[in-house]
């Protein structure tokens, strides 16, 4: 990890922009623009430090050397992740009195299958991983090693585990992902936890975008057969 890199910080921006969206009325929470505010900032924000940085693709995990390693994890993972997850929403949430029929008017389910997988599924891969991940968590972690300077026995820094966690939230508290996912919204907290763990393991954002595009894939035919 570079100790030169410039405007780290701007991870910060949509971040707060995140948290301000929930001290908006709830009639303004309705308006698509603002819930896509955010990732909208933070694909702006990336734009501006990949400007300022020369080593922005290996911050990003986007390195050409290393763009097979772990990739077999993130297979695997995302293939755990998608049958746990299936059974979470198909069977204990209902058996729990929670609603997931409103997943079939969701803009993903009404989208026609051929278009959804794999396209669609990996587009979104690429640029939520590529944001949140790649961007967020990196600078994140880069921060918090100025301010944290713990380190485990294992290796493992403090810093990096507070950036996991505080990725993990600003993703799963996404707008755009609270308000159309409604209650489901907290299966993002630990996927991305699991996906900020990878990242951090291998260093390779391909590895995610894998586990992230095959769970996404799973899910959407396993809910989209359940409620047809």
């Amino acid at each position: 990890m570079p100790t030169d890199e410039r405007v780290a910080w701007l991870a910060l921006v949509p971040i707060g922009l995140t948290a301000g969206f929930y001290l908006l009325p709830a009639s303004a929470r309705q308006n698509l623009f603002l819930q896509f505010l955010p990732q909208l900032a933070a694909y702006g924000s990336l734009v501006i430090w990949w400007k300022l940085n020369a080593n922005a693709l290996p911050a990003l995990g986007l390195s050409l050397g290393y763009m097979k390693q772990g990739v077999g994890w993130g297979i695997g993972t995302g293939c755990l992740l998608g049958v746990v997850n299936s059974t979470v929403i198909l069977w204990m949430v209902p058996a729990l009195g929670g609603d997931v029929l409103f997943l079939a008017s969701t803009p993903h389910a009404r989208m026609p299958l051929f278009v959804m997988i794999p396209w669609f599924t990996v587009l979104i891969a690429i640029a939520v991983e590529l944001n949140f991940r790649g961007f967020l968590l990196g600078r994140l972690e880069h921060l918090c090693g100025r301010w944290i300077s713990t380190t485990y026995a294992n290796g493992f820094r403090l810093a990096s585990v507070v950036a996991m966690l505080v990725s993990a939230l600003a993703f799963a508290f996404d707008p755009f992902m609270v308000m159309t996912f409604r209650h489901l919204h907290w299966i993002a907290v630990w996927d991305g936890l699991i996906w900020a763990s990878l990242f951090l393991r291998w260093r390779n954002l391909v590895t995610v975008i894998a586990a992230h595009a095959i769970e996404v894939m799973i899910l959407y035919l396993s809910v989209k057969t359940a409620l047809a």
